[in-house]
């Protein structure tokens, strides 16, 4: 689908009123500085009028406002109103009434994320048109608004059913590495199931600061600002196992593999989680969002680190010995206990199983005498953590939070 402007009636000389190729061939704008422009010329007044139109001929007057509250409708010039599934090409923002070089202040995109085959492409398309902290504002059908939708239309005692068969054919699918391609070349990536944290995830991994949201009619319509460039993440995974960024020895970085217990792209959410929510007992993010049900069950029974045993085999770590961490959570720690952590591998099975802390405080503290006690007598260390760890979770049956 080709990028459609629905703002054009004003400008007919630059874009037609039909959908706008990416190939489009640009027109060089006439001699003119965005310092002469006021709200009384006839195109800018033409194209305020046909954004409020378009808008309230596309969405409900609730959504208007939100819109008009990180869309300056009356900057006509600076804005762009748009419905697009491809990247939008540069050569094709009309500077005539923009500051062409510093960027576009806002592009609003009414297409649904989950009816874009690269969902990422297009948000750095957009991130790489705006200015500095300019405002995007898209929206999405997210899983959970998705279920409800679908279990409405089906008959009661079918209904569980039907939607297991949902799930794997559009869940489980096209997360599969083997199979995920047929499925995008059958459904051309139109109407595909994503998550509210993940599109929060592809939205700071692709440089914007989520700003505000609201639900309606079955959308979540998103106010994001760019406040970074985009990560351009090409080794996005949506399987089963993933492959996470975590600190080594000498502070260099590894990539463990665990089995997925968040929706993709959680990783970009760290810091926001942690700012939201905070710690809770164990050390874990409180009430954290980004874990999905089949990951509650996996991480409460410790099963989400059986394929870190390919890193144990590998190498990256030991058998016992601290957790491996991300740069985000190590940066919480103490620097005392941060130069410590440096000089040792991460490890298989921590000391946290052992000593089983309750708050951030004590797994730091726990860490902290295991690395010292281990500089003394590695192997005493190492035989004293194994034991009570395996007594901690196979007779006291200690669980994970």
């Amino acid at each position: 689908m080709a990028t459609q402007q629905l703002t054009l009636p004003g400008l007919a000389s630059y874009l037609t009123s039909n959908a706008l190729a990416d190939t489009a061939t640009p027109i060089a704008p006439p001699a003119i500085s965005t310092s002469t422009i006021t709200t009384t010329d006839p195109s800018v007044l033409r194209r305020e009028r046909t954004y409020r139109k378009a808008l309230r001929q596309r969405v409900s007057e609730n959504v208007l406002q939100f819109i008009e509250e990180y869309a300056d409708l009356d900057m006509a010039w600076d804005m762009m109103l748009v419905e697009t599934d491809v990247p939008i090409n540069p050569m094709n923002i009309n500077p005539w009434f923009a500051d062409y070089e510093a960027g576009t202040g806002c592009v609003v995109n009414l297409l649904r994320l989950n009816d874009m085959r690269h969902i990422n492409k297009v948000l750095e398309s957009i991130n790489g048109i705006l200015r500095h902290n300019g405002h995007m504002i898209g929206c999405v059908e997210t899983a959970s608004h998705r279920k409800q939708g679908f279990l409405a239309r089906i008959p009661k005692p079918f209904k569980q059913v039907a939607y297991g068969f949902d799930y794997v054919i559009n869940r489980v699918w096209p997360k599969m590495p083997q199979l995920k391609k047929l499925y995008f070349r059958l459904t051309k990536g139109k109407n595909r199931v994503i998550s509210e944290m993940e599109t929060y995830g592809r939205l700071m991994s692709c440089g914007y600061k989520i700003l505000d949201t609201i639900h309606d009619n079955g959308l979540v319509y998103f106010a994001a600002k760019k406040v970074d460039e985009p990560a351009f993440n090409t080794h996005a995974s949506y399987g089963p196992i993933i492959s996470l960024k975590r600190m080594g020895k000498n502070g260099k970085p590894i990539h463990v593999y665990k089995f997925r217990t968040m929706y993709p792209f959680s990783e970009y959410l760290q810091k926001y989680i942690y700012e939201a929510y905070g710690l809770q007992s164990g050390g874990k993010f409180k009430s954290d969002p980004r874990i999905n049900t089949v990951g509650k069950f996996l991480r409460k029974y410790w099963l989400d680190e059986i394929p870190m045993l390919i890193n144990l085999l590998r190498g990256d770590i030991k058998l016992i010995g601290v957790r491996p961490v991300s740069s985000h959570y190590l940066s919480l720690y103490p620097e005392e206990a941060r130069e410590l952590r440096k000089n040792f591998k991460p490890g298989y099975i921590p000391p946290f199983y052992a000593d089983l802390p309750k708050t951030f405080d004590e797994i730091v503290a726990s860490e902290v005498k295991y690395l010292k006690s281990y500089e003394r007598n590695p192997l005493r260390t190492d035989l004293m953590i194994l034991v009570q760890s395996l007594y901690n979770i196979v007779i006291k049956q200690a669980r994970s939070n």
